[in-house]
């Protein structure tokens, strides 16, 4: 009889994806008995407001450039099987499909945060999810996992992080610094699609917090990409210059002065320091 593929479904808005998110997909990939994390992007969770929803696509586009980007692309895939379905979208719904198509093949577990655990009860046909499928949970400090002790794995050594992709959110509405939480590609991404954007002008927002905080290397990078996305040449350059200045192992400053300078081609030097 030919083994079932064991599959993690990893539930979420995804809005945005961020760090945290790829490396508790990783880590379970190394110590859960698993051949596949699948990141299940949803287009409308029923306990969520949307209102600060990013595209069902942007979503899955950055959850696709942040699992191409992990350790183990082969193994972390997101998935917008959701999309496809009726919604309002409910887990269990999503598993019915998935059990009726490919269940014959495959196994499937779920992975979800501790926070998730207490308020179970509230999601449609929970006994039908608890019953059927095992449940891997990832630590999230304060919250009471006793009523299911039985019925879950707790992933005690998974990786914590002390952001969410609500912070995340807010950090790109007030300018803030973001480097630490997302990959370069998907807030390349982010950039392009202006999601998010502060409602203010955004590089007069950093202009303001580097005059703070002239030695913040985030920041120069941040603010030499919006000089980019504008084709303000010189004023893009000097910023990446002066962050790999500060900080010479800055690879993506490095990769957008090299784009710049391409650009420039070296014929016109006075225009670099605008």
């Amino acid at each position: 009889m030919t083994r079932k593929k064991e599959v993690v479904l990893y539930f979420g808005s995804f809005n945005p994806i961020h760090r945290g998110h790829v490396a508790l997909a990783e880590w379970v990939v190394e110590h859960v008995a698993c051949d596949e994390v699948t990141l299940i992007v949803s287009p409308q969770n029923p306990l969520k407001a949307d209102s600060e929803l990013a595209p069902e696509l942007a979503r899955f586009e950055m959850a696709e450039l942040a699992c191409a980007a992990s350790r183990y692309p082969e193994r972390i895939k997101p998935s917008a099987i959701e999309f496809l379905l009726d919604k309002p979208s409910y887990t269990i719904h999503t598993l019915r499909h998935l059990q009726e198509n490919y269940g014959d093949r495959m196994h499937f577990q779920i992975l979800m945060g501790a926070d998730l655990v207490p308020q179970l009860d509230r999601w449609k046909d929970y006994r039908e999810l608890v019953d059927n499928y095992p449940l891997l949970v990832y630590p999230r400090q304060g919250y009471d996992l006793t009523p299911y002790r039985d019925r879950i794995t707790y992933l005690a050594d998974a990786p914590l992080w002390n952001y969410s992709s609500t912070e995340v959110r807010q950090r790109l509405t007030s300018g803030g610094d973001v480097q630490d939480m997302l990959t370069p590609e998907v807030l390349d991404y982010i950039r392009e699609k202006r999601l998010w954007e502060a409602p203010e002008d955004y590089a007069a927002a950093l202009d303001r917090r580097i005059a703070a905080d002239p030695q913040n290397v985030g920041l120069l990078i941040e603010r030499g990409l919006e000089h980019y996305r504008h084709t303000q040449w010189g004023k893009a350059l000097n910023d990446f210059h002066r962050a790999l200045e500060l900080d010479p192992t800055q690879e993506h400053a490095r990769q957008y002065a090299s784009l710049v300078e391409e650009i420039l081609d070296f014929r016109y030097k006075d225009i670099y320091n605008p």
